[in-house]
């Protein structure tokens, strides 16, 4: 009797849920792609905090608070580089899916210590690119961090951003040697991190998502920055109601905001 409660709340919630626009089915990006060839490459299949809910192949939120009709559509100019730990492209909560979703130029690539993917380099040295590795200037030489944005004419900026855990990345920081030769951007946001679904125990680490939007908008695309920070804090909002079966406000500001990049 629960479960077919619980189903039919769902059916209710669903039917609440229908965005005021069209969806579409998005091709298969960056993030995607390193994900699939990950699954191909277990063993043994992953196992994740929520896994046995259905969700969405496309938003990875439950079907019932699909995100994908309220995916952003910017243009911009800037390249991500996402460098993504071992599983963290198969974490239903990773964020650098949403950056994938909205910045067409997005790349990534698995990182292993002791190998290093030819197409990572390869897209490292093309001259149309200005490499920024994004790091807390703290843990690298003075004389590699820059606090600004300014690339030399001709070329667009490429945000490197290591994907994983905070410790995680420090390791990758420490044992890439291919990145030795990058700037190091460092920011300092004023704001303390909203992402509310994995937890830093340093309040001022920002989720991979959240760099980025800082990113574009030291780039001067303040407009896809915005576009990026509005989809995460939706992201938030509808993963968490899925999972604790609530009903969301498709009209309030957060959704009205989202309407305007479609």
């Amino acid at each position: 009797m629960e479960a077919s409660g619980n189903r039919a709340q769902g059916d209710r919630l669903g039917a609440r849920l229908q965005p005021p626009f069209p969806m579409t089915q998005p091709v298969p990006h960056a993030v995607a792609r390193l994900r699939a060839e990950r699954l191909a490459r277990s063993l043994k299949p992953f196992v994740a905090r929520g896994s046995r809910a259905e969700r969405c192949p496309h938003c990875r939120i439950q079907p019932s608070h699909c995100l994908c009709a309220w995916r952003p559509r910017v243009s911009s100019t800037v390249g991500v580089c996402l460098l993504m730990h071992d599983i963290e492209a198969l974490k239903p909560s990773n964020t650098g899916w949403l950056i994938a979703d909205v910045i067409a130029a997005t790349h990534a690539f698995g990182w292993a210590r002791t190998a290093v993917d030819p197409a990572l380099l390869e897209l490292l040295g093309d001259p149309q690119w200005q490499p920024y590795l994004v790091f807390p200037g703290e843990y690298a030489s003075p004389s590699r961090v820059v606090e600004t944005v300014a690339p030399q004419p001709g070329r667009k900026p490429l945000f490197v951003l290591l994907d994983a855990t905070w410790t995680e990345a420090r390791k990758m920081f420490r044992k890439s040697p291919y990145l030795d030769s990058l700037p190091v951007l460092s920011l300092t946001p004023a704001q303390l991190s909203r992402y509310r679904l994995r937890r830093s125990t340093r309040g001022e680490h920002l989720c991979t998502a959240e760099v980025a939007a800082l990113c574009l908008e030291l780039a001067g695309d303040s407009h896809a920055g915005a576009a990026l920070d509005d989809y995460l804090d939706a992201f938030s909002q509808h993963y968490l109601a899925a999972k604790r079966r609530l009903p969301l406000d498709l009209s309030d500001a957060l959704h009205q905001r989202l309407q305007l990049y479609r």
